[in-house]
C-alpha cells in the first residue's frame, strides 16, 4: 500500500481543511466509516472484477448489489447508482467524446466528485480508468476541493477531511501506478489547489503584497530566490505599464521572477502571469453586474505560481523562469487617466483610452522583460485578458494564440491530457496593427469594435504589438 499526500495549506484553521492523498491499494481507515465513490465510463466499469473493488466496498456492498448497479446505470451523459445510502456511490461518465474535449473527461469528473461524496470525514474515491487517463483525472480530482473559505462553521484542521483517491488501470497497461508516479500526482495537485486559493482569495487578503509573500514562500520551498521590482522602482526602470496600471492603488504593483536554470539546459522557457489581483476598470470603471468577480484577474499569475512549482518539483531539466505582473487597477488621485500616455518597457509609448484593457499593457512589460534580459526562447503568457474569450471558446477552452504551429500543436495536446482545454484561434496580428495608430504616441491601447472575434484577437495582438 502507498499512498501520498498533500499539504493542507490551513492557516490557523480558516481555510477549508481537506487533506487530499494519491494511494495504490486499500486504505487504512475505518470502512464503515468512509464515503466511496466508485467512477468511471461505463464499458470500464463492467470490466472491473468484484475482488477489484470488494475490499472498498464491503461489508456494507455485495457483490450482487454492485452488479445490479451497474445494470443500471444509463450516462447522458453521466450517471448516478448509490451502492449504500448516499455514502456508497458507483457513477458513470460519458461513454463517448467529442473530438475537443478531453478523453479523460474531467470536468465530469470533477462535478461528480463535489455532487456525490456527502462531506464526511474520511471519503475514498477509486477511478477506473486506462492509465493515459491518470493525470487528468488526478487534476480533476484535486479542482474538487478548493482550499479558500471563510464560511463560519468550517471545520478546524484537527476535524479536516481525509480524502483519499486510488486509480484502477486496465489492460493492458494494468500495472499498479509507480511511487513516482503518485509523487507527481501529489505535486500537481498541492499545485493545482494552490493556484485555486490564491484566486479564490478576495483582494482585501490577497493585494498584491500578499500575492508576493506566496511566490516567496514558493521561492522557499524549491530553493529560488526571486527577483522584485516594487513600486516607484518600476518606473525608474522603465515599466511604465505596470506600473501606470497599479500606481493608484495602496499596495504597489510588483515584478517578480522566479528564476530555475539547471546544468545542462538547452534552451530558456518564460511563463509570464497576469497579476491583477483586483481589476475595478480603472477610472473607465466597470459597471455593478461586471465588476464582483473580478478577484480573479489574477488567476494567470497564479496559474503560472502552481505550475512553476510543479515543473521544478519534478525535475524540470530546461531553464524556467515565471515573471510574474502583479498590479491592483484601483481608483485614486494618482490613477492612469484617458489620454495618459505611458512608456512601455520596450521603449514604446502608448496612449491610454481605455483604462479596463489594462492586462496587455502588464503582460508587454513582462514579455519585453523575459526576451530581452532574461534570453527567451519561447515566451508564454498566461491571462485572464479579455470576456471576448468566454464567448469565442466558451467556458470550458481557453483561447490560444500562437505564432508557432508547432507549439500550437503541443498546447491543444497538453490540454487534452491534463483536461485543461484550449482552442486555437487565428493568428495574423499584422492586419491589426493599423487599429491602433494614435495620433499622440506609438499606439493606443484599446480599439472599439463590434466584432466580437476581432475584439478578442486585438487583445491578444496588442501584446505583441508593444514589442
Amino acid at each position: 500500500v502507498v499512498g501520498l499526500g498533500g499539504r493542507c495549506c490551513c492557516e490557523s484553521g480558516k481555510m477549508a481543511a481537506v487533506q487530499l492523498h494519491f494511494c495504490q491499494g486499500s486504505v487504512e481507515t475505518n470502512q464503515q466509516d468512509r464515503a466511496v465513490l466508485v467512477v468511471g465510463q461505463l464499458a470500464h466499469l463492467h470490466q472491473l472484477a468484484w475482488d477489484q473493488v470488494r475490499d472498498t466496498l464491503q461489508p456494507r456492498v455485495n457483490e450482487e448489489t454492485w452488479k445490479t448497479a451497474l445494470k443500471s446505470l444509463k450516462p447522458n451523459p453521466t450517471d448516478t447508482c448509490p451502492l449504500w445510502l448516499n455514502v456508497a456511490t458507483v457513477a458513470a461518465l460519458p461513454s463517448k467524446v467529442s473530438r475537443h474535449n478531453t478523453p479523460s473527461s474531467a470536468h465530469f469528473l470533477t462535478r461528480l466528485v463535489r455532487t456525490c461524496l456527502p462531506g464526511k470525514a474520511n471519503q475514498h474515491v477509486v477511478v477506473v480508468c486506462e492509465r493515459t487517463s491518470v493525470f487528468a483525472s488526478a487534476c480533476a480530482i484535486a479542482r474538487a476541493f478548493p482550499l479558500f473559505s471563510r464560511c463560519s462553521g468550517q471545520s478546524t484542521p484537527s476535524e479536516s477531511q481525509k480524502v483519499t483517491a486510488e486509480f484502477l488501470c486496465l489492460a493492458p497497461d494494468n500495472e499498479p501506478l509507480s511511487t513516482a508516479t503518485l509523487m507527481c500526482l501529489s505535486s500537481v495537485a498541492e499545485s493545482i489547489r494552490l493556484a485555486s486559493r490564491i484566486v479564490d482569495t478576495p483582494c482585501n487578503e490577497m493585494n498584491t503584497d500578499d500575492f508576493l509573500q506566496e511566490i516567496k514562500a514558493v521561492g522557499s520551498e524549491v530553493g529560488v530566490v526571486p527577483v522584485i521590482i516594487r513600486g516607484e522602482d518600476l518606473l525608474k526602470k522603465g515599466f511604465g505599464g505596470i506600473y501606470g496600471v497599479g500606481k493608484a492603488a495602496e499596495s504597489p504593483p510588483v515584478l517578480a521572477v522566479l528564476s530555475h536554470t539547471p546544468e545542462g539546459a538547452t534552451q530558456t522557457i518564460a511563463w509570464i502571469g497576469k497579476g491583477i489581483v483586483y481589476d475595478t476598470g480603472g477610472l473607465t470603471i466597470k459597471g455593478k453586474t461586471l465588476m464582483p468577480g473580478m478577484k480573479r484577474d489574477c488567476a494567470g499569475a497564479a496559474a503560472v505560481l502552481g505550475a512553476f512549482r510543479a515543473a521544478v518539483k519534478q525535475g524540470f531539466k530546461e531553464n524556467l523562469h515565471a515573471v510574474f505582473c502583479l498590479a491592483e487597477n484601483a481608483i485614486g488621485p494618482k490613477a492612469t487617466r484617458p489620454d495618459d500616455i505611458h512608456q512601455l518597457y520596450s521603449g514604446k509609448t502608448v496612449e491610454i483610452n481605455n483604462t479596463d484593457a489594462e492586462g496587455r499593457l502588464v503582460l508587454a512589460d513582462g514579455a519585453v522583460y523575459a526576451s530581452k534580459d532574461l534570453k527567451a526562447d519561447i515566451i508564454l503568457d498566461i491571462a485572464t485578458l479579455t470576456g471576448a474569450q468566454g464567448i469565442v471558446t466558451g467556458r470550458y477552452h481557453a483561447a490560444l494564440l500562437t505564432n508557432s504551429e508547432e507549439w500550437e500543436r503541443a498546447c491543444v495536446k497538453a490540454g487534452r491530457n491534463s483536461g485543461d482545454l484550449v482552442q486555437p484561434l487565428v493568428f495574423a496580428p499584422e492586419l491589426h496593427f493599423s487599429e491602433f495608430s494614435s495620433a499622440m504616441a506609438d499606439m493606443k491601447n484599446f480599439v472599439s469594435v463590434s466584432n466580437i472575434v476581432a475584439n478578442q484577437f486585438e487583445a491578444s495582438a496588442d501584446t505583441r504589438f508593444f514589442f
